[in-house]
């Protein structure tokens, strides 16, 4: 227990700490998969859950399109942008400490969304909130990592991770319109404080993580952020006001600090982001695919959360059970994963997966506001299948291509592609939902197939049969 305690030492010592600790403290494994599961529910539930919310914010606090698109992506932006920094303050402070106050921070900000007077209110405490998940989930991944040093035993325990993310993806629609229309809008955001709650009891049974020295890169984290939110901010204004001064200074500013974050990192002696992580197709294909699999299942839920409210005239509940059937397909899924892996292996699962999303993106081009809802909800199947499947064996096959201390970094890196993902196809979905719904809804479908199509020819091109 002094190792622990300590949380610093040599490697022999590092090395200790991740099995002793389980030892000596019974449950702790099982209590810090509890809280990164719970954890990782509220941070995905604060994007889908919101999405069916988005017409009822805009009832109550008033604004445009591009100000719904910025409440969803204005939390994923900093998530994305925050993620590859926090993975090495992960990596640096422990796991549970990490996690800890990002729980807390994420905790608070919920409160203070679900308490917004206004728009501007409620668009910046969710840049809280995205900064606060950002900590969270490299954290809570290395936390799995720390306590289940046996892959196969830890395949499963990443499975049951993914479960907690992909139900609130999919269930989200679901909570969110039941809170919407039997309480209010602000509800979906207080649901977090007892989920919070919940976690933060688990999180004391955990195990004391081990640390390992890690600097904060401050040019590439800077270089990440302007990236990012320049990019964003071209795309989304862009897409409803044209190419003004203003969007074609923000593109310039993205490619910009793009580029100087590839040079950055190059440079430095101890990035944030390695690029030699890049040379493992293990590590390359996650990321790729990860990022193809969230634009495609991200957008589509903005995209169709919007389509049932406003073009065919359903209330946010009746918009959400729309999700159900997709929901329990998607908690099935993600627990056969492994299965389906060891079975198989990585390569089949990942490939069949992208494929069978990019399916359920197909068939929803033949939706129109005068198809069943039963009809629609069974179109919506497969996108759940493909994405259940296929995210599990990417994050398994990304934790098994590092050594455990890169863990926080490489979970960054993957969540980091994933959450870029989702906020560029909800900036360009809804730049083509701008002039009219049904050609941009039935364009953004098209666009997320191919890009789920073309990933998974490379997929299949570059990773191993077994």
């Amino acid at each position: 227990m002094s190792v622990m305690q300590a949380g610093t030492g040599t490697g022999a010592e590092t090395r200790r700490t991740g099995t002793r600790g389980e030892g000596e403290r019974p449950g702790a494994a099982v209590a810090a998969l509890i809280a990164a599961v719970l954890g990782f529910f509220v941070i995905t539930l604060d994007v889908s859950g919101v999405n069916v919310a988005l017409p009822a914010v805009r009832g109550e606090l008033g604004g445009s399109l591009s100000g719904l698109q910025w409440i969803v992506d204005s939390y994923t932006l900093m998530f994305a942008a925050l993620l590859l920094s926090a993975g090495a303050l992960s990596d640096a402070v422990g796991a549970r400490r990490a996690f800890g106050w990002g729980l807390g921070v994420f905790t608070l900000a919920s409160l203070a969304c679900g308490a917004a007077p206004t728009l501007g209110a409620l668009t910046a405490a969710r840049v809280v909130q995205g900064s606060a998940a950002a900590l969270m989930v490299p954290a809570s991944l290395a936390l799995i990592r720390q306590a289940f040093p046996e892959p196969g035993v830890r395949a499963r325990a990443v499975a049951l991770w993914t479960v907690g993310g992909a139900v609130a993806v999919a269930a989200g629609p679901v909570l969110g319109g039941l809170l919407t229309t039997t309480w209010s809008w602000r509800a979906v955001f207080c649901l977090n404080v007892p989920a919070g709650l919940i976690g933060f009891l688990a999180l004391l049974r955990a195990a004391r993580s081990p640390r390992r020295p890690a600097a904060f890169d401050l040019p590439g984290q800077l270089t990440a952020v302007l990236a990012l939110a320049g990019l964003t901010f071209a795309v989304i204004e862009g897409g409803h006001g044209g190419l003004t001064g203003t969007v074609l200074v923000a593109a310039g500013v993205a490619v910009v600090s793009g580029a100087g974050f590839v040079v950055a990192e190059a440079r430095r002696r101890t990035p944030m982001l390695p690029l030699e992580l890049f040379r493992e197709r293990g590590v390359t294909v996650p990321v790729i695919a990860g990022f193809a699999l969230n634009a495609a299942f991200y957008g589509e839920v903005f995209v169709l959360s919007l389509f049932f409210q406003e073009q065919r005239g359903q209330t946010a509940l009746s918009a959400g059970l729309m999700f159900v059937p997709m929901a329990v397909v998607t908690a099935i899924g993600n627990y056969l994963s492994p299965r389906a892996v060891s079975g198989y292996g990585p390569r089949t699962v990942v490939v069949s997966g992208l494929l069978t999303c990019a399916l359920g993106c197909g068939d929803l081009l033949a939706v129109d506001t005068g198809t069943p809802s039963w009809v629609t909800a069974l179109l919506m199947i497969p996108l759940g299948i493909g994405g259940s499947l296929a995210m599990p064996a990417l994050t398994s096959l990304m934790l098994d291509s590092i050594a455990a201390e890169r863990a926080g970094t490489a979970a960054a890196l993957l969540n980091t592609s994933r959450q870029t993902g989702g906020a560029l196809s909800i900036a360009v979905f809804g730049a083509l939902l701008a002039d009219d719904f049904a050609w941009g809804m039935g364009e953004s479908l098209l666009l997320a197939a191919c890009l789920l199509v073309a990933t998974a020819l490379g997929a299949a091109a570059l990773l191993p049969r077994r």
